[in-house]
């Protein structure tokens, strides 16, 4: 009877900690690749970034340069590509003012 109970104590945390996460994950990364249109900016699982500028079933192309416009597979996009803007707070070196006296 004891363990009986082990394999479930184990087969719920697996559950728990394992696929409802993944379940979760999957279900945003659906949603954000349905929700792409023309001019985000994104980057692709391998790390490239780039402009979408045309949407089609299972393709997106991408604009990585000026002219440089390459065609990838929709789910091969892994988030939405937001500039982050320098945030002065979160300066890493707030005592360098770069006088050089170290």
């Amino acid at each position: 009877m004891v363990i009986i109970v082990y394999f479930v104590v184990i087969a719920l945390a697996f559950f728990l900690l394992i696929v409802l996460p993944q379940r979760r994950r999957a279900t945003v990364h659906r949603a954000l690749v349905e929700s792409l249109g023309v001019g985000d900016e994104v980057v692709t699982i391998g790390g490239v970034f780039g402009t979408i500028r045309q949407v089609e079933d299972d393709r997106i192309q991408l604009e990585v340069s000026p002219g440089v416009v390459l065609t990838v597979a929709r789910n091969a996009i892994a988030q939405a590509a937001n500039p982050a803007t320098p945030d002065p707070s979160l300066d890493e070196h707030p005592a360098d003012n770069g006088s050089g006296d170290d």
